[in-house]
């Protein structure tokens, strides 16, 4: 297992979830990228102005359909 090189960062939204980060990281790693840094993959709360008040996995980011 090698070190740190470096960090990309993803921003999930519509059309872009976890399916499609994962099939950057081929891409991701030939590019010397060792790490990822994600934004929260929650439901933030209603009027939430940052997203990092969760409450429940995102059904649009992958998390389960109720």
């Amino acid at each position: 297992m090698t070190g740190f090189r470096a960090t990309y960062r993803l921003m999930f939204g519509p059309g872009f979830g976890f399916r499609e980060a994962r099939e950057l990281v081929p891409y991701l790693r030939d590019l010397g990228v060792s790490h990822l840094y994600l934004p929260p993959s929650f439901q933030a709360r209603r009027g939430s102005a940052h997203g990092y008040d969760v409450i429940e996995p995102d059904a649009d980011l992958g998390g389960v359909r109720r």
